[in-house]
C-alpha cells in the first residue's frame, strides 16, 4: 500500500514504534559499558594471586617467558596462515575443550566448557547484549591449539604481552624474563624495540596463544562487532588493561577498545568457581545464540 494512502493516525503509531525501537537498539547498545552487577558482594582478594600460586603455574610461567620470543612468534604467525587445523561448527569446538584445564590458571580446576558457560552466564544475569553474551562463551576457544599441535601450553594459555621491545616490569613472574634471549638483544630490549611510538596494538606483536589465534579465526569468520572481537583478542593482556603498560606503543584506536576490554574482563576473572554448571541444561540456549553470530561450519 503506497505511504500516501496510510491513515495519519495509523502513521503516526508506525513512528511511535519506529522510536520506540531504536530507543530500546540504543539501550541494549549501552549496555555493554555499564558497571557488572554480578559481582558486586564478591570478595575478589583471592582472585589472580600469583605470589600464592601452586609451582604448576609458577613453572608454566617461567617456560612460557623463556620461550616466547619474536622468532617464534614470527614462524607461530606463518604456521597459522599456512594450514587448516578442522572444519567444525563452534558448538561441537566448545565440546573438544571439555577435557582440559589451565595449567596457568589459578583460580579455578574446572573444565573449559563450564568455565565459557559460567561466563556467558554472569554476562546474560547482568543483562548484556547478546552479542557479549557469545564473546564470553567462545571467548577461550583459541585453546583447542592445544589439540592441534601446540608446544605446549606455554604458546597457548597465560597472559600475554609484547614481544619485540622491552618486556614491561608490569608482566607477572617478570624476573623470569632473564633467560628469554630477546632480554639482550640490543634491539628487542629498548622500550620501543622495532615499534614506533604509538603505533598502535593493531602493529605490534603479543605474545602468541590463545587470543590471538581466535581472533585471526574470528575476525573473517563472524557477525560479532568490534568490541567482542577486541575482548577476544586481548582479554589475556593484563599488563596493558589492568596494570596500564604499553600506553607509549598505543593509539587513539586503542584507547576506544580498551574500554570494552575492562568491560569484558570481570566476567572472564571473578565468574570463576568450583560450582559445576549444567551444561546439559544449557545447552540449547546457546547453540541458539551460536546460530546468531557464526557460520554452522568454521575454518580453525
Amino acid at each position: 500500500m503506497p505511504i500516501a494512502t496510510i491513515a495519519p493516525s495509523v502513521a503516526q503509531d508506525l513512528d511511535a514504534t519506529s522510536d520506540a525501537i531504536d530507543e530500546v537498539n540504543q539501550l541494549r547498545g549501552r549496555l555493554w559499558d555499564e558497571d557488572s552487577e554480578f559481582d558486586k558482594d564478591k570478595d575478589k582478594e583471592g582472585f589472580r594471586d600469583y605470589e600464592s600460586a601452586c609451582d604448576r603455574v609458577k613453572n608454566f610461567y617461567k617456560e612460557q617467558h623463556e620461550k616466547q620470543t619474536v622468532a617464534f612468534n614470527i614462524k607461530a604467525r606463518m604456521d597459522f596462515k599456512s594450514r587448516r587445523r578442522a572444519r567444525m561448527g563452534v558448538w561441537e569446538a566448545i565440546e573438544l575443550l571439555n577435557t582440559l584445564v589451565d595449567e596457568s590458571d589459578p583460580d579455578t580446576s574446572l573444565s573449559q566448557i563450564e568455565h565459557l558457560l559460567q561466563t556467558a552466564e554472569a554476562i546474560r544475569r547482568d543483562g548484556k547484549p547478546e552479542w557479549m553474551q557469545a564473546a564470553g562463551l567462545v571467548h577461550d576457544l583459541g585453546k583447542l591449539l592445544l589439540l592441534f599441535g601446540s608446544e605446549g601450553q606455554w604458546d597457548v594459555v597465560g597472559d600475554t604481552f609484547v614481544v619485540g621491545c622491552k618486556f614491561s616490569d608490569k608482566i607477572i613472574y617478570p624476573e623470569t624474563f632473564k633467560s628469554n634471549p630477546d632480554s639482550n638483544d640490543e634491539l628487542y630490549s629498548t622500550e620501543y624495540g622495532i615499534y614506533k611510538p604509538h603505533c598502535g596494538l593493531d602493529n605490534v606483536m603479543l605474545s602468541w596463544g590463545h587470543d590471538e589465534y581466535l581472533y585471526n579465526v574470528f575476525k573473517d569468520q563472524s557477525y560479532l562487532p568490534d568490541e567482542a572481537l577486541a575482548m577476544i583478542r586481548y582479554h589475556s593482556f593484563y599488563p596493558w588493561h589492568r596494570e596500564g603498560a604499553y600506553r607509549h606503543l598505543c593509539n587513539e584506536k586503542d584507547e576506544k577498545i580498551l574500554a570494552a576490554v575492562q568491560a569484558f574482563n570481570p566476567y572472564d576473572l571473578y565468574s570463576k568457581s568450583d560450582d559445576r554448571i549444567d551444561v546439559e541444561k544449557l545447552a540449547p540456549y546457546y547453540q541458539g545464540l551460536i546460530a546468531k553470530f557464526f557460520p554452522p561450519i568454521l575454518d580453525w
